[in-house]
């Protein structure tokens, strides 16, 4: 006897228990039952039992799961990389290195480690994951790996020039930011001390310059040394901008830290087609008002207002005036004010106790200088030392100076009015806050690049450029996902709730929405990208051994949850 399924034109099939017999040399068979309406686990047991084997009573030990390993949010992230082109942005050519460059990308995003924990994450006895099935590599070292961020280097112009043909065009708004990482060593030679970003003046850095699209895609990268200062990192991007990217036209966007008056004078002015947006220091706006240039009452009516001067032949000043900005100053200046007064009493009381007074010149300005050098308002103070004591007043009038540009900024443009309107230039300018949104992720919320442990300095490069690569998908996933992310979705129609670019950034009502309920439109429990991608991380590939004689081993999917299949579909991922 056997079971036999029947097609049965657009019906479900028929099932049948059959048995065949011979008549006259011929093999004839007939129909016992139909067992059509039987249920499946009763039909595949009857099927079992017929072709020898056991009827089992204890269903749990029919089975037995030989591996389990996180499968979900490696199929979300490498499928994504796959339809970004990244891997033929790497190379077109399939080889051993492409695979394993893809590997670093991919763990990068799910969690940061070392290589050598990358490596044991893609070996077959240590894997934790799918990863090294999806990426194609059997068996991989952490020399692997090393020689593989080699290959990338050499690489990198290769790969960034694609890039920027990608997602920068001709005319287009480059935004440029620097930022540093702390190093952990001492034998590397772009490890310098310098500015510390990260507040860690005892350790030895490294700064890298990053390059975006308008929108905050990252482009490239280049790594200094430790001690560089950023006007200085400025020269070789212009150079790899128009010279690598070939781009004659493009408007680059920096900070008033980096584009400075030096920078402007010596490599921006004479370069056809290069324009530049950047912002006035303090001193500068000072100095403006003090000739009468820029006119506080303007801002009675208006919050921005374009003038120039002579001192910046050529540009346009467009100043603004944010009041929330202008409270929020003066209200941190006022616990700065009250913090530093209330240490310098400690130190007057410490010049007139009675027991081992502190005195002298030196022991008091030393101390004196910790503290003016913590809150930074040594300006604002007049300082009296003598050998025995102390005193100190505050310079009210250079109080009440700076207190009237409260919430004042000029941004500073060579671009031309017909070519780009004020709020423009005003809204690129403080575009340059999605290069600051992936220096957060790329240090310290996401990427975790710091601290640096390489010794070499290609091996810190790549490394570098390793962490761009995967913020480069990082910043394509949270587009996608935004739906079920705290990110806001509808950038238009945050923009459309401000009642000018000056005023503060506003979040869409379907933000709020998000945030007050933490659900989403459809429902759904509203995530981070890493919580998002750790829920994704339940789904597994399990590898089943039937407990029968005979029967193969299989592998099975966990069936995704509506949260997680809304953000397979969101990704476009096919989980099996």
């Amino acid at each position: 006897m056997y079971i036999e399924t029947v097609p049965n034109r657009n019906s479900p099939p028929c099932i049948l228990l059959r048995e065949s017999y011979r008549q006259r040399g011929k093999v004839k068979k007939r129909t016992i039952v139909n067992i059509t309406n039987w249920p499946v686990a009763l039909v595949e047991g009857l099927r079992i039992l017929l072709r020898g084997g056991q009827a089992i009573e204890n269903f749990e030990q029919s089975f037995h799961i030989l591996r389990s390993r996180p499968h979900g949010h490696v199929a979300a992230v490498y499928t994504t990389a796959g339809k970004l082109d990244l891997e033929k942005i790497l190379s077109s050519d399939p080889c051993p290195e492409r695979a394993a460059v893809m590997a670093m990308i991919v763990a990068r995003i799910l969690e940061p480690r070392s290589k050598l924990a990358t490596a044991r994450e893609l070996a077959e006895e240590t894997c934790c994951s799918t990863l090294a099935a999806h990426v194609g590599i059997e068996q991989v070292t952490e020399e692997h790996l090393y020689k593989a961020m080699d290959w990338l280097l050499e690489r990198q112009e290769q790969i960034e020039k694609q890039l920027a043909d990608k997602h920068l065009k001709e005319g287009s708004l480059v935004l440029y930011d620097v930022s540093s990482t702390y190093f952990e060593g001492q034998s590397c030679p772009l490890a310098q001390r310098g500015h510390s970003r990260d507040g860690l003046k005892d350790r030895l850095q490294i700064v890298f310059g990053l390059l975006c699209s308008p929108q905050g895609c990252p482009v490239a990268v280049e790594v200094f040394e430790g001690n560089t200062a950023d006007p200085k990192t400025l020269g070789k991007q212009i150079e790899k901008i128009r010279k690598r990217f070939g781009m004659l036209k493009v408007v680059l966007v920096g900070d008033r830290g980096m584009i400075t008056q030096a920078r402007i004078t010596e490599e921006l002015q004479d370069a056809e087609g290069l324009e530049w947006i950047t912002a006035l220091r303090s001193n500068q706006i000072r100095k403006l008002k003090e000739k009468g240039t820029i006119q506080l009452s303007v801002f009675d009516k208006m919050d921005l207002a374009q003038i120039q001067d002579g001192d910046y032949p050529g540009e346009r000043l467009i100043v603004c005036r944010n009041p929330l900005l202008a409270q929020e100053r003066k209200r941190k200046r006022q616990e700065l004010l009250e913090a530093t007064d209330h240490e310098l009493d400690k130190i007057v009381a410490a010049t007139q106790r009675d027991k081992r007074a502190l005195k002298g010149k030196d022991a008091i300005g030393i101390r004196v200088g910790k503290l003016i050098g913590r809150y930074k308002m040594g300006k604002q103070y007049k300082i009296t030392i003598t050998d025995t004591g102390f005193a100190y007043e505050r310079r009210q009038d250079s109080i009440d100076a700076e207190a009237m540009l409260d919430g004042i900024y000029v941004i500073r443009t060579s671009v031309a009015e017909k070519e780009l309107g004020a709020s423009d230039a005003v809204r690129a300018y403080k575009s340059l806050s999605q290069v600051e949104r992936a220096f957060r992720s790329y240090k310290s919320v996401d990427l975790k690049v710091r601290p640096i442990y390489h010794f070499l300095a290609d091996r810190v490069k790549a490394q570098v450029f390793l962490c761009v690569l995967a913020y480069y998908v990082e910043w394509h996933m949270r587009i996608s996902l935004a739906p079920l992310l705290f990110d806001d979705q509808d950038k238009e129609a945050a923009q459309a709730m401000r009642s000018s670019i000056v005023a503060p950034a506003q979040r869409s009502s379907s933000a709020k929405a998000k945030d007050q309920t933490k659900r989403t439109q459809d429902d759904l429990p509203v995530h981070s990208f890493q919580t998002l991608l750790a829920d994704l991380g339940t789904i597994v590939r399990n590898t089943i051994k039937p407990d029968l004689p005979g029967a193969p081993v299989f592998e099975k999917t966990t069936i995704p949850t509506p949260l997680q299949q809304r953000a397979l579909d969101l990704l476009g991922v096919t989980i099996n």
